[in-house]
């Protein structure tokens, strides 16, 4: 549909959202009292796509299915201002996150399934915009739900260490590991993590437990000489990766095929002493993306071999390896500051661990940046 079939709907939509975000300003095309990024979050939807909406280039189809979205929030807001109580809805909420977020699991794991085989076409393109952690991104950053623990609900003693650990953490680098399937030849590439942490209020009393739900994409390279693992490992020391592979660029190297990407749905678990803080969870749930068909036939060369490469690549998904970040093969991180209240953004946690293979053992780092905390002032 043209602009001027949309012009209505773009109307009522702007309309609506100004009762919950304040004015709009139609140079600008921002609202008073919210970024667009925030308002998209809360509507569920990626930058780009509320982009299209706010700009009226999005299609007829997109803002009837808009509008819907932003009633359903008008309902919410009103139900929220008619119900609530202030303190109970707080406790009701955190009592019940542990299920919120498994249901923002099934989400992930059913999600793309769903759209696939009931959307229309142009919402296909729309959710293949989105990266696969934005309904994680949006549990914690949208405006109804907070699964932190506020300065104001710390003891009296400020004896409460987890609640400077509060926030969204990033990987620091990536990082990369061969693995061993029934053949040679495959490569993990840590290419992002982002995880957000909250504390363990419900569980721990003095403040020591904190979880991380954590998104990580993966890269999976195929190494045509299918050469050995222990081609990589430094001779003397059979668990350590040699640098020239820990600094080498797969991308820049025509030995090596880029397969798929995987997707994973990761909870962590840490627990902090003066010291240490050590870490434990699983992988809940993983997406396995494969690069399309012409594109690794052109680059593998042989359709039969390629049907080989994506069997082994979807085992990955069915088998006990998990990801290659097993928390159980990890040491405890050192604490970014013995004095936990001053642990600030840019704080760091790093993770030694290893990774079984086959009958290889291979260590690797792992190192979370605090990009965003939640609580930057100190407990007085």
């Amino acid at each position: 549909m043209g602009q001027e079939n949309t012009t209505s709907y773009h109307k009522e939509f702007v309309s609506k959202l100004e009762s919950l975000y304040g004015t709009f300003d139609p140079v600008k095309k921002k609202f008073e009292s919210t970024s667009n990024s925030r308002i998209a979050r809360d509507l569920c939807y990626s930058d780009s796509q509320f982009s299209r909406l706010i700009n009226n280039t999005a299609s007829e189809g997109e803002f009837k299915r808009t509008l819907r979205n932003v009633n359903r929030l008008l309902n919410e807001t009103r139900l929220q201002k008619e119900h609530r109580s202030t303190e109970k809805v707080e406790s009701g909420k955190k009592s019940n996150w542990i299920l919120y977020v498994l249901g923002i699991v099934i989400l992930f794991l059913l999600g793309f399934i769903i759209l696939d085989y009931f959307e229309e076409p142009e919402q296909k393109e729309i959710a293949s915009e989105d990266s696969r952690y934005e309904m994680l991104k949006w549990s914690f950053e949208n405006k109804y739900i907070k699964p932190y623990v506020k300065l104001k609900e710390l003891p009296a003693d400020c004896d409460y260490p987890s609640y400077k650990y509060q926030g969204k953490w990033t990987l620091k680098n990536e990082y990369k590991i061969p693995f061993f399937r029934e053949r040679n030849g495959f490569h993990y590439v840590a290419k992002e993590a982002v995880m957000f942490a909250r504390s363990m209020e419900e569980s721990s009393a003095d403040g020591k437990q904190f979880e991380g739900y954590e998104y990580q994409r993966h890269e999976i390279w195929y190494d045509k000489r299918e050469l050995p693992i222990d081609s990589f490992l430094i001779p003397n020391n059979r668990t350590k990766l040699k640098e020239s592979y820990n600094t080498s660029n797969l991308a820049q190297d025509d030995n090596f095929v880029l397969l798929a990407n995987v997707h994973t749905f990761f909870r962590n678990e840490f627990s902090i002493d003066s010291t240490l803080i050590d870490r434990k969870g699983k992988a809940i749930g993983r997406d396995i993306q494969f690069l399309d068909e012409d594109e690794l036939m052109e680059n593998v060369g042989n359709k039969k071999l390629v049907e080989e490469l994506k069997s082994e690549i979807n085992s990955i998904a069915k088998n006990r390896l998990e990801d290659f970040s097993k928390p159980i093969s990890c040491e405890p991180a050192k604490v970014p500051n013995v004095d936990f209240h001053y642990i600030n953004e840019g704080d760091e946690l790093s993770f030694k661990c290893q990774f079984t293979t086959g009958r290889f053992l291979v260590d690797y780092e792992k190192i979370f940046v605090l990009e965003d905390q939640y609580i930057n002032n100190i407990c007085r």
